[in-house]
Order: structure tokens, then sequence, then C-alpha cells
């Protein structure tokens, strides 16, 4: 994993500690879905959002045409979807219902996802004053931009998240830690520099390590 933007020493740490007190009573196992979908959630809005902004300022261009953004490997982001709608929803009780829709939503646009994304944020269980506290968490962190992407900061991110959430399940917990070399494939998959994101090898890929947001973490040694 390129470690380029590493000199920010803590940043990683102090995000997860951040994310860490919002967390309560729920368990870490169930704790890091929720987690972990809304990072994946931030970084597919960042990545569109670039683009969108660039296609905004090119008199010639649609930035609602979802082609621009497939022939550039970007997820499309329906409206609803897209960060800057959720963030308005981050003090509401239906917050849970506003993420729920986001990810069907951004599902049906991009069928490499289908069955893919967590989509039980709205369950009742679920503390929704602490969800949109983590949503307002996530609104300051840049991981889907071009700079974020330079500085591999999905990449950072996910796989320090994942290492802490393995240590905090304690026993047993070390067993769902994911290597960095899969969190690298994983993150090359998702933001991919050549080839197309949307064929067959791409969704049973995420399919099989959908660590990150499925219902049912594999362990590593099964990939």
């Amino acid at each position: 994993m390129n470690n380029s933007g590493s000199t920010i020493l803590g940043y990683e740490d102090k995000l997860w500690l951040a994310a860490d007190k919002l967390r309560g009573s729920m368990d870490s196992g169930e704790y890091k879905h929720v987690a972990l979908g809304l990072i994946f959630l931030k970084y597919v809005s960042d990545a569109f959002e670039t683009k969108h902004e660039e296609l905004k300022n090119d008199q010639y261009a649609d930035e609602e045409d979802r082609d621009e953004y497939i022939s550039e490997n970007i997820f499309w982001v329906p409206k609803e979807s897209r960060w800057n709608y959720i963030k308005q929803y981050a003090n509401s009780p239906e917050i849970g219902k506003i993420i729920d829709n986001a990810m069907e939503q951004i599902e049906k646009a991009n069928p490499s996802l289908k069955g893919v994304l967590n989509k039980n944020y709205s369950r009742p269980e679920l503390d929704k004053t602490r969800l949109g506290e983590l949503v307002t968490l996530f609104t300051n962190l840049e991981i889907g931009t071009d700079k974020a992407q330079e500085m591999d900061m999905l990449g950072r991110v996910y796989e320090y998240f994942i290492s802490k959430f393995a240590s905090a399940e304690g026993k047993g917990g070390g067993e769902f830690y994911t290597p960095a070399c899969i969190v690298k494939t994983l993150v090359e998959m998702i933001e991919p520099y050549n080839g197309r994101v949307y064929d067959q090898t791409t969704t049973n890929m995420i399919q099989k390590i959908n660590l990150l947001f499925a219902r049912n973490p594999l362990k590593s040694k099964e990939i």
C-alpha cells in the first residue's frame, strides 16, 4: 500500500478515537459495519463530487450525464445518495432511513455493487443520535478527492479501522482481521486506474471480500 501520506502521523488514530466514542454500548463487531459502510459512502460521494464540480465548470459538459462518470471508472451517485444531501439529515431521527435509501440507490445505479452494501441503518436498536454524529464526523473527512486519493486515504483509514476493530473484538476478533495485502486489493478494485470497474470479476471479488460492509465478514484464511 502506498504510504506517501504517512507523514500525517496520528490522523487515523484521532479519527478512530472520535468514531469509537460514538459507539456507545454497541458491540464492535456490529459497529464496524456501520462505520466502514459510511466511510465507503463518503468515499464514492467525494470522488463523484470532484468529477461533478469539474464538469460543472466545463461549458460543453453535462454534470448529470452518468456516462461521464462511468467512462472514468467513477461510481454514479444518485442525488439522494450524495453526502451533501445525507449530511442535512444528521440531526434527524430519519437519518437511518436516509442512509439505507442512499445505499439502495447506489446499488441500483451500479450493478457491480448489487447485494453488497449494508442497508440496515434504520434498525431500531441503532442509536440515531450517535449515527448522526458519526455522519457529522465523517463530513470533515476527505477520502475520495484527488488529493486524498494521492495520499491513499481510503486504504489507510480502512486498514487502520479494521485492525482496531479486530483488537476491540478481543479474543477471536483477530481471525477477522484482514491483512494489508487484501485491503490493498480491495482498494485498487474500488478506485482502479486502469481497466473498467464494472465487470464480473470485480463483482465476484467485491462479494468475496465484502468484509467492509456486508452482513457476514469472511475470515482472512478463507480469502
